[in-house]
């Protein structure tokens, strides 16, 4: 049996290798009489083998390329199911050539002996962790960390030489991820069974600096690292827990700050992070933004403030959790090494319109400075103990001063659109030759570096290739039939070109993207000046053109 055929796909994937839509599959299926048999599945959500759905596309000339990595997820998929996680154990388990108690089988086996070929075990590894990141998110099933989180964890977190902790770590993106190249060692914690042991086999495989070691057990209830200090302490929690055995945890020396109120596991989770904060260390703990200010929480606030255990808080966009679109906040924690001074302030960071989820996943964040404010904590010690970051920066309190200062700034980059767009002439000719991406890599004139191809050579111009990686063509071909989109540099096809050329198109698409970056800034600037307007019309703090009595002026 050949690979292929061992792999079943869903009429969806069908569609995407073909660039139809699913409704179009349907039809063939009706008027084709050849068009293959089910191989698996239900009636209602059959599967077909994917050597008869490219032997059949290609009789019709409707085929496109696989990507080699939707080939391995299917194949994963038809022979797991909706037990992704272990399939990501068994597939580690493969490339380290460690036992687990439910291996691959031979064909899928042999395919990722295949694709490890083109790609390092790390590589493949890291890939398959993305789909699942993507794939999790979209179907609102295991708890994961999206890339444009883990990308504010990390920026917040900066670099350390010691201990990285992470008390529900998950496949481990965040605790792989943060504190840089000289960390000593990470820890991790998840209450899920396979998650902290593809998180081991991960850091393996990928070449993770520092020493791994995790945990299978729910860290609240069951802390399997009671004596550990960590240098820096993340944690991206399951939200909204309300039953997180507080009444079996009564005396637990975690809760050195207070004993959290029964409906708030949240705040027990910043308190067991920052119980295992070494001294001088720091916790970084993402939560709902509701912890900044329900008054079942006060008290515990209130103690954090004047401890001067806080160091930053940020808030964050929407849609950067999984299990729902709603804004969240990091909380940045220091565990002083001295009573805190008559000085000390709390930095508030308001990124609420911010895109986090950009090009560049590795770049760092710039705030607006009227979204920033160094707030003395004699401020924050009021009755409610509202940490609410909206409601202590500059660009957050309705005014005339604010309204003004984000209606200039919306006009100045508005006059600076004006004309961006680059003059484009009709093409003389088409772009027929192509060459596979692939074949580049192998050939040694383009590498990979964190998913994204990089040119090697004088012959071949980055931002030329980059350009066409984003292609429609290209796009519909590493678009998979859940929606799931990453681009795949070896399955893409570019044109064959001299550099001269190369270099021509490279222009126009930097000068395409610097066009669209300006304008979503603009639009969020738009959107601020919009809300500013409103609040301040709502509140009393501004008025219509026109309004004031004779008598005011």
């Amino acid at each position: 049996m050949t690979d292929d055929e061992a792999v079943l796909v869903p009429p969806a994937e069908i569609a995407r290798m073909a660039g139809v839509t699913r409704a179009a599959v349907s039809n063939w299926r009706r008027r084709h009489p050849d068009f293959p048999e089910a191989a698996g599945g239900t009636a209602n959500a059959p599967l077909f083998a994917l050597a008869d759905v490219r032997r059949w596309l290609a009789r019709q000339g409707k085929g496109r390329d696989v990507a080699d990595e939707v080939r391995l997820w299917q194949a994963l998929r038809a022979e797991r199911g909706a037990d992704m996680v272990g399939a990501l154990v068994a597939v580690a388990a493969e490339l380290r050539g460690e036992r687990t108690a439910r291996p691959l089988t031979g064909p899928t086996a042999e395919l990722v002996a295949e694709l490890v070929r083109d790609r390092g075990p790390g590589e493949l590894v890291a890939d398959l962790a993305r789909r699942f990141v993507a794939s999790a998110g979209h179907g609102g099933g295991e708890h994961v960390s999206t890339p444009a989180l883990v990308r504010a964890v990390r920026h917040f977190a900066g670099r350390t030489r010691g201990v990285v902790y992470d008390p529900a770590c998950g496949i481990g993106d965040l605790l792989l991820s943060v504190g840089g190249n000289a960390v000593q060692g990470r820890v991790g914690q998840d209450a899920a069974d396979g998650p902290p042991e593809f998180a081991r086999m991960r850091a393996a495989l990928e070449g993770r600096p520092g020493t791994i070691e995790v945990a299978h057990g729910d860290a609240l209830r069951d802390d399997r690292f009671p004596r550990l200090k960590a240098d820096l302490v993340v944690c991206d929690p399951p939200s909204g827990q309300t039953d997180w055995g507080r009444d079996d945890l009564l005396l637990d020396p975690r809760w050195e700050i207070a004993l959290p109120p029964k409906a708030e596991g949240d705040l027990a989770w910043l308190q067991h992070c920052y119980f295992h904060t070494a001294p001088g260390g720091r916790a970084l703990i993402v939560l709902p933004a509701s912890a900044a200010y329900r008054r079942s929480g006060r008290r515990i606030r209130t103690e954090i403030v004047r401890g001067g255990m806080l160091e930053t808080l940020v808030a964050l966009p929407g849609g950067l959790v999984v299990a729902h679109s709603s804004p969240v906040h990091l909380w940045v924690l220091r565990r002083p090494t001295a009573p805190p001074g008559p000085d000390v302030r709390v930095r508030m960071i308001d990124l609420t319109d911010t895109d986090l989820a950009d090009a560049d996943p590795t770049g760092p964040i710039k705030p607006d400075p009227d979204r920033v404010a160094d707030v003395p904590i004699i401020s924050l010690l009021h009755e409610d103990a509202d940490l609410t970051p909206g409601r202590h920066v500059p660009a957050g309190q309705p005014g005339a001063a604010a309204y003004e200062n984000a209606r200039a700034r919306f006009e100045e980059s508005l006059d600076a659109l004006r004309g961006a767009l680059p003059h484009l002439p009709e093409a003389a000719h088409e772009l027929a030759a192509t060459v596979n991406v692939s074949e580049l890599i192998r050939g040694g004139l383009v590498r990979v570096e964190d998913g994204r191809p990089v040119s090697t050579t004088d012959q071949l111009d980055t931002h030329f290739l980059l350009g066409f990686l984003a292609s429609a063509v290209n796009t519909r071909r590493n678009t998979s039939g859940s929606g799931t989109h990453r681009t795949d540099p070896r399955g893409a096809r570019v044109p064959q070109m001299d550099p001269d050329r190369q270099r021509a198109y490279g222009a126009a698409f930097r000068e395409l993207e610097t066009f669209v970056r300006h304008l979503e800034d603009t639009a969020k600037m738009g959107r601020h000046a919009v809300r500013l307007a409103h609040d301040g019309l709502t509140s009393g703090t501004l008025e219509p053109p026109g309004t004031k009595d004779e008598g005011d002026e």
